[in-house]
């Protein structure tokens, strides 16, 4: 993986090539290429690291085409190296993009090798574009013969292919990782997100799994997995190109924090009647399948998992539901047993990621009869898979380490605690004092970046600080694990979270001046528990840093530095609580100078096991 874009114009289509890459960059960045034919003749350029390179390498030796493909990769098979950058081509006469992963490809690797092919790579995606040259050598057409490779093909893929034995048609393909084309005036793109096309079109085709394009630029036909010519309907989409700018801000991950407040708003937007949430906001037959169930199971990676872990908390807590969670690459493996009547919940940013839809296709088959996916993208394959949806609308997320998207998770979920509370024992009356807490919480976030100040005085304090150690109680444990995901994300500094009781039973030794402490202490019913733990670090010289209520009164401590944070219900403070960690870990990571948007081996949108 990471992104691939593609196109076929009537005009040179490298530009256009170029400034996509751009845009998916964000997804992945060890290497940068593309390819495209003139003349009768591939055209190659590859370049190590991003895509200024790449841009600088056409510069100095441009290359023009009317067709072409292009790619951004993060590593999987095979070190970040020249060699191993997409386009792979073969015989000089085939050259193709790819995003997943072949799981048999050493089988496929070691026939084609035997039967005198040569391997310039070490990446899994060169067995494609050879099996297609095997293939074409036999007399086979170029449309044909993707059809047959890609039976050969274990795993998951998204395919953008192109021919001098056709030079006017661009073969797309998709199994499992997303791929749109994108519909202009005379003239077709592709792309793994809608996002690198959009200066050229929003107007784009979805395509399903295992379907197979065909595109020229007066023609485009799809064949669906049964090999049949099928229509996918246009869709439009609302985002402009402006959209995925930074604007006034230095990096897009400040951005997207300071977006918060408008980003809730909108998740909150048109959900509610008369101060009642509306349980149609789910799906058509919402209601019936909240009638029907009698417990959650939640599924997810990364930072929605630490969302689903407060949604556990939540569930269990105010609306008395039976709720477990597990790391969706986890349950796929583990033969898992579901109670009869679960609820699948699976959440992710962007709706494709790999592990998350395998743990749902796998709840399928033990018999999950209802499932509900909390996500930000449209038509992404999760969205598809799932009886009910519910939209995030955070809008586009560029920066990897995820701030609105995590919120706005957070805010979603509480919208469906909500509504399969009323079946279980949340009261109207707590209903109502949530509903008022949520309506309320783009204020309080606001309020919340007015601290922005400080924290950035304070990361100074970090700037040379090799680990951190991250503590929370009850709801707030999972906002301590973000807060530590955040930090070593984009800083490099090592972080850990732990539950607040767990210090005395190991992670007190690591306590000394050079470790510091961060703390989230709300005003609830544990406050009195921590204050505890806070103690244990301070007596044995670790450096604190406590986030906490600013009604809270505590003594001062020459080792202990309080964050005053606007006073928040109790039951939405763990939404308001995550602002400041992310504030934190954005300035740490400024001072010390990393990529903050593009940190080093990551991606945004994880599309492979």
């Amino acid at each position: 993986m990471c992104g691939i874009v593609g196109g076929i114009a009537q005009r040179n289509v490298v530009p256009i090539l170029l400034e996509g890459l751009k845009r998916l960059e964000y997804r992945g960045y060890d290497s940068a290429g593309l390819a495209v034919i003139n003349n009768q003749v591939i055209y190659r350029k590859r370049e190590l690291g991003k895509v200024k390179g790449l841009e600088e390498l056409l510069h100095a030796d441009p290359i023009l085409g009317n067709i072409g493909i292009a790619h951004t990769r993060w590593a999987t098979h095979g070190k970040p190296s020249t060699e191993n950058a997409h386009p792979h081509v073969s015989s000089d006469k085939v050259a193709v993009v790819h995003n997943g992963i072949i799981e048999n490809h050493e089988l496929l690797r070691s026939s084609l090798i035997k039967n005198g092919y040569e391997f310039t790579s070490e990446t899994d995606t060169e067995v494609i574009v050879h099996q297609l040259d095997q293939l074409m050598e036999s007399s086979v057409g170029f449309l044909d013969a993707v059809k047959l490779a890609i039976k050969k093909l274990e795993g998951a893929y998204a395919l953008g292919i192109i021919s001098t034995a056709e030079p006017d048609t661009l073969v797309a393909c998709r199994k499992g990782s997303p791929l749109v084309i994108g519909v202009g005036i005379g003239e077709y793109f592709i792309a793994s997100d809608v996002a690198a096309l959009l200066p050229v079109t929003r107007r784009f085709i979805f395509l399903e799994d295992g379907d197979v394009a065909s595109i020229s630029i007066d023609k485009l036909i799809i064949y669906d997995v049964n090999d049949k010519v099928v229509s996918r309907p246009i869709k439009e989409s609302n985002l402009t190109a402006d959209s995925v700018d930074k604007g006034e801000y230095r990096h897009y991950m400040l951005k997207e924090i300071y977006e918060q407040p408008f980003a809730i708003s909108q998740a909150l937007e048109g959900r509610f009647i008369n101060n009642r949430l509306q349980e149609s906001t789910f799906g058509h037959n919402a209601t019936e399948v909240f009638d029907n169930i009698k417990s959650v199971q939640i599924l997810a990676c990364g930072t929605s998992y630490h969302a689903g872990l407060v949604a556990r908390y939540w569930l269990e807590k105010l609306a008395r539901v039976p709720c477990n969670i597990e790391v969706a690459s986890e349950f796929r493996y583990r033969s898992p047993v579901l109670a009869e009547d679960t609820l699948i919940v699976t959440i992710s940013q962007s709706g494709e990621t790999a592990d998350t839809l395998a743990a749902l296709q796998e709840a399928k088959k033990l018999g999950a009869k209802y499932s509900l996916v909390v996500c930000n993208v449209p038509e992404s394959s999760l969205v598809r898979e799932s009886d009910l949806v519910l939209m995030t609308r955070a809008g586009p997320e560029i920066g990897v380490a995820s701030t609105k998207a995590f919120t706005t998770q957070l805010t979603a979920l509480m919208l469906l605690v909500i509504a399969i509370g009323r079946r279980f024992e949340l009261t109207e009356q707590l209903e109502q004092k949530i509903t008022s807490a949520l309506f309320r919480l783009p204020g309080k976030i606001e309020a919340v970046l007015r601290l922005d100040d400080e924290i950035k005085l304070l990361a100074e304090q970090f700037a040379e600080k090799e680990h951190a150690l991250f503590l929370g109680r009850g709801s707030h444990y999972p906002i301590a694990m973000e807060g530590a995901l955040k930090l070593k994300e984009i800083s490099y500094i090592h972080a850990e979270a732990y539950p607040a009781g767990e210090l005395k039973h190991g992670p007190l030794a690591l306590i000394d001046a050079d470790m510091p402490v961060i703390t989230v202490a709300p005003n609830n019913s544990l406050l009195e528990k921590l204050k505890s733990n806070i103690q244990e670090v301070s007596a044995r010289g670790g450096q604190l840093f406590v986030f906490m209520d600013e009604t809270l009164v505590t003594s001062a401590d020459d080792n202990v530095q309080i964050i005053k944070v606007p006073q928040v219900e109790n039951e939405i403070s763990p939404i308001v609580y995550t602002v400041p960690l992310q504030l934190l870990s954005y300035h740490v990571a400024v001072l010390k100078g990393t990529d903050v948007d593009q940190p080093r081996n990551l991606a945004k949108s994880v599309t492979v096991e």
